[in-house]
């Protein structure tokens, strides 16, 4: 992308500022942000942040950082490179995992054939868990669909398409800014 993708902006909002107001979420709000990379903008609008404690060790590290956060049974992680995601693919993750056995440690969601890492639904309760995957070398998000007890549900077929919208090039920024109702 060439910068770091919590400073891109969308119309004349920081990427951040836009995500919370397309989440409205009405629970508490963590962004975990890398060392070095703290208070990004529109990162005061979060209710908490916090910066993993080691560098360079993937997403799944920055997972691990937000459970150790939170304090709630279930934290849904989103990214901020998929900005079309909203309150409705969040909450509908959060009443997947709450519907399923305590046992259940996490609910990825499948989009056609292929399984995508974010956003999800974890329990704190896999805290312990991802302290031994994380260090044995596991840095992907996809590695939380091979923990003993993970769901892989398929996400409703009446998203948009547009809901999978992931920013790597600076091209995507640009698609996604001509994108009707983006601004």
């Amino acid at each position: 992308m060439g910068r770091p993708k919590a400073e891109l902006r969308i119309g004349d909002r920081p990427i951040l500022s836009y995500l919370l107001d397309r989440f409205r979420w009405d629970g508490t709000t963590i962004l975990v942000t890398a060392p070095g990379r703290e208070r990004p903008p529109g990162a005061e609008r979060f209710d908490r942040e916090v910066s993993d404690p080691v560098t360079g060790e993937g997403p799944l590290r920055g997972v691990l950082t937000a459970l150790e956060a939170t304090n709630t049974d279930i934290l849904i992680v989103a990214s901020c490179d998929m900005p079309m995601i909203d309150g409705r693919q969040l909450h509908w993750l959060a009443e997947n995992l709450a519907a399923e056995p305590p046992a259940t440690p996490v609910v990825l969601m499948k989009h056609g054939a292929t399984v995508e890492p974010l956003p999800l639904a974890i329990r704190r309760n896999t805290l312990d868990l991802l302290r031994v995957h994380v260090p044995a070398g596991n840095r992907s998000l996809r590695s939380l669909a091979e923990i003993r007890g993970a769901r892989i549900v398929a996400a409703p077929q009446d998203w948009p398409a547009t809901t999978w919208t992931n920013l790597n090039t600076p091209a995507d920024l640009a698609a996604l800014r001509d994108q009707p109702g983006v601004s």
